[in-house]
């Protein structure tokens, strides 16, 4: 069985802290930006970690494949 690839785009979008946490570069911030008000907008350009569980673990094995 050959190795499993890291999902380019989540690579590009996310990375992982060295106690294991997902942390939110780039993401949610490329397009669709019309409905999003300037100030998600905004706390979007700040890195910030992954809270939900269930998300962090999807993130982690597309990143760790």
């Amino acid at each position: 069985m050959p190795k499993m690839k890291t999902h380019s785009g989540a690579k590009k979008r996310f990375s992982v802290t060295g106690s294991g946490k997902v942390r939110r570069l780039k993401a949610y911030k490329s397009h669709i930006l019309t409905k999003k008000d300037s100030k998600r907008k905004r706390n979007l350009r700040r890195p910030a970690i992954v809270e939900t569980n269930g998300e962090a673990k999807r993130i982690k094995r597309l990143i760790l494949a």
